[in-house]
């Protein structure tokens, strides 16, 4: 805990606690869009849904579904310790996810608003005995909270964007401020440690990329069948967490390229499901024959791009297809993840905005283990040939799956940097299952 805080962030405290009265028209505003979950409104005011156990709680926070997936393997091994894991996140979809995939003795709870009141009904509840926030989701109200009650908070799978550095830099009183609130720092890079550093962490250490470590998605495997069946012998190609602008570069290629692949069906997945009907409307708009995963509708021998815009299936999808494009890529977002593709053996296909993820795509790059299409042009030629090639898609999926072997092992040397911490908590005959 800094000796004393920068007027920044007195200001913001005091700004949060005058807000305060204002937070539920926020919080309904949310609920109108679907943003927030009606049932757990109150987990935003840090009032609990679920009971606490006893003995300590380690306390993992992670922003949305990526940074929640990342914990994944490190959930199952503090499980497997005996230690309970409170785990907290802010959005619908990443609740949607635990509850999902992860195992139900798992407590999830929405992360608090950033007010002093609300943050401190949560921490005086939950009471953890070791905080991990993953990335960079830094909230100040809570982080300053948590410091003063001498909760023990380390930075994992620490990552500072190429954006957010400049903007950080011209706040480093701030945000130094902030950092030295946590005993640790576990960066996913070098260049993230030099980053972390220059902003004021005071112990930082490189443990590599949890994601690297996640397990591939699972499937139904009913589910899984019944598409098989559907799809049959089709050549099928995946584009995966699609963002605004991209649906219609991937209508234009699968435009291009439908003549020289007949049987060719593709799979849109869009970042965001809601913005399923859009896209079906889009599509139709242009002639495309489309199915619509959220209405039930299954893709038919004459289905030209099925627009799979429900939660938590991409596993299914990424089994069909021996080539996923990777979006967000194509538009100004920074990438998503090609890791979970690349486990289930497909081929990877990304724009040049990748810069989220810069050190995997650069080493999948300098590998051939992925192909970067930097223009629409260059889309359509890229996903062509590795259509047409089986070879050309084996040797990336091959070189693919050497990187993901070589950069992992983030999950070995995060357990080992909080083996201190843990420590204590058995010591303190908590957190460990008697």
């Amino acid at each position: 805990m800094p000796s004393a805080l920068p007027i920044t962030l007195r200001l913001y405290r005091r700004m949060s606690v005058l807000a305060t009265p204002l937070y539920g028209a926020m919080i309904n505003r949310r609920l109108k869009r679907g943003k927030e979950d009606p049932e757990r409104v109150d987990e935003r005011r840090g009032l609990p849904t679920a009971g606490r156990p006893a003995g300590s709680l380690v306390w993992i926070h992670g922003a949305s579904v990526g940074e929640v997936l990342a914990a994944a393997a490190l959930v199952e091994r503090l499980r497997a310790l005996g230690i309970r894991v409170l785990l907290t996140s802010g959005t619908v979809t990443a609740a949607a996810i635990v509850e999902r995939r992860f195992p139900k003795d798992v407590i999830h709870q929405y992360i608090p608003v950033d007010a002093p009141r609300f943050v401190e009904t949560f921490l005086e509840y939950w009471q953890p005995g070791l905080a991990l926030f993953i990335e960079s989701d830094l909230w100040p109200n809570l982080i300053v909270a948590a410091s003063e009650r001498r909760i023990p908070m380390v930075l994992i799978n620490a990552r500072m964007s190429p954006r957010s550095f400049p903007r950080w830099m011209r706040l480093r009183g701030t945000i130094s401020a902030l950092l030295e609130c946590f005993d640790l720092c576990l960066a996913q890079s070098e260049v993230d440690a030099e980053r972390f550093a220059a902003l004021g962490s005071p112990n930082v250490v490189t443990t590599g990329n949890l994601k690297l470590d996640v397990a591939a998605p699972p499937a139904d495997p009913r589910k899984l069948e019944k598409l098989k069946a559907t799809v049959q012998r089709r050549l099928v190609f995946v584009a995966a967490s699609t963002h605004e602008g991209e649906e219609e570069i991937i209508l234009d290629a699968y435009r291009r390229l439908a003549g020289h692949f007949p049987a060719l069906l593709g799979i849109i997945v869009p970042r965001h499901p809601k913005r399923g009907f859009a896209i079906a409307r889009m599509l139709s708009a242009a002639g495309v024959r489309v199915g619509l995963r959220s209405q039930d509708e299954m893709p038919s021998g004459d289905t030209e791009i099925y627009v799979a815009d429900t939660m938590g299936e991409l596993g299914l999808f990424y089994r069909l297809a021996p080539v996923v494009f990777m979006g967000g890529s194509l538009v100004n977002h920074g990438g998503q993840n090609p890791i979970e593709a690349i486990k289930l053996g497909a081929a990877i296909l990304h724009g040049p905005q990748v810069f989220n993820f810069s050190e995997i795509y650069e080493a999948l790059t300098d590998s051939g283990g992925a192909l970067q299409a930097d223009n629409d042009e260059e889309f359509v030629k890229a996903l062509g040939y590795l259509l047409a090639n089986p070879v050309g898609r084996q040797r990336a999926t091959q070189a693919a799956e050497q990187v993901v072997e070589r950069l992992g092992g983030a999950l070995d040397r995060t357990l080992l940097a909080l083996e201190p911490y843990l420590l204590q908590l058995r010591l303190e005959g908590e957190g460990i299952d008697a």
